[in-house]
């Protein structure tokens, strides 16, 4: 099996993963009771009305009465032409409050993001190469440190300290401040010192015991041999195969932490990105922006286990498309 075939196939799988996720969530719609007919039902019953009548005016009005399989057919054409519905609370369709969110989620996680796979892997090799030193003691307790702190407790601390005490970062986000400012730059500080504290620890362990394992190999030594000098040693012959088996460790650990820690600090430091705009649906019960969220995450965790797939697949050539 070729390159080109083996893309295509991880492509299609793709496709068919999305496929059952919104099938699956249709499922789960369906079975679950609509809260516009029952608030139909009761604003009849609270103004005298007939609550029956008045909850099968708001079926008929909602689709809800078509047969199952035409609305199936409507949710997945919906779904794939980004046709999300309308938030209620939010009174706007899903999709422009869906971008809005991530207008503010970008502006701190793209910084993180991008620290963390600088930093990550660079303190493991640097750890690996002063493996049982005190320098070894001190990332390592840095990294166990990032690992097991909660990230809101931690943004709840900082943010106490650096924001009420010595008042160097507000403490509430500021969204009229422009995105390539001095001011924008200040109140992220600390949203992204969280999340790269936060996502360090596990990319920073493996890349560590990976670099160890490739500093004592054979073909180091014959590097060393020939005159190699230790940056190029460490750079090509061991920080090149540790982002292998690092690339799966990596797109997991982001993803979990775009996912759930994200939107506990855009809560602490009220910042209106796409968690904070979950987390407001979620008590509102605003059934459609939910339900818009979580295809959202869903398709961008698709998407990164692809882009995992093919990266590890192209950075070890000796891979065989057929095994996988």
């Amino acid at each position: 099996m070729g390159l080109a075939r083996y893309i295509a196939l991880r492509v299609a799988w793709a496709v068919v993963v999305s496929f059952i996720i919104v099938t699956l969530t249709f499922v789960l719609l369906a079975a679950a009771p609509n809260p516009s007919v029952q608030e139909a039902a009761t604003q009849a019953a609270l103004q005298g009305g007939d609550p029956q009548e008045a909850a099968e005016r708001e079926r008929e009005l909602r689709g809800l009465n078509e047969p199952i399989h035409v609305r199936y057919v409507d949710y997945v054409v919906s779904v794939y032409t980004l046709d999300w519905g309308w938030s209620e609370h939010r009174s706007q369709p899903v999709t422009d409050a869906l971008w809005q969110g991530l207008y503010y989620t970008a502006q701190y996680s793209i910084p993180w993001t991008i620290l963390t796979l600088l930093l990550g892997p660079l303190v493991g090799l640097y750890s690996a190469a002063n493996m049982y030193s005190w320098k070894d003691h001190a990332a390592t307790g840095f990294a166990f440190f990032g690992y097991a702190i909660p990230n809101f407790f931690f943004a709840i601390v900082l943010l106490l300290i650096f924001g009420v005490w010595i008042n160097w970062v507000p403490t509430y986000y500021q969204t009229d401040a422009p995105v390539f400012s001095l001011d924008n730059a200040i109140q992220l500080a600390l949203p992204v010192f969280v999340l790269v504290t936060g996502s360090i620890g596990a990319i920073m362990r493996v890349s560590r015991n990976e670099s160890a394992e490739f500093m004592n190999a054979d073909f180091m030594k014959t590097a060393k041999a020939k005159g190699v000098s230790t940056f190029r040693a460490y750079a090509y012959h061991v920080l090149r195969p540790t982002m292998v088996p690092l690339s799966t460790t990596v797109v997991g650990q982001l993803l979990a932490i775009f996912w759930g820690s994200s939107l506990l600090v855009e809560v602490v430091f009220g910042i209106p990105g796409l968690g904070r705009v979950t987390y407001d649906a979620l008590i509102a019960q605003d059934t459609n922006l939910v339900l818009g969220a979580t295809l959202f995450f869903t398709f961008i965790a698709v998407v990164g286990n692809l882009i995992e797939d093919l990266v590890f697949t192209i950075m070890d050539p000796r891979i065989s498309y057929d095994d996988r």
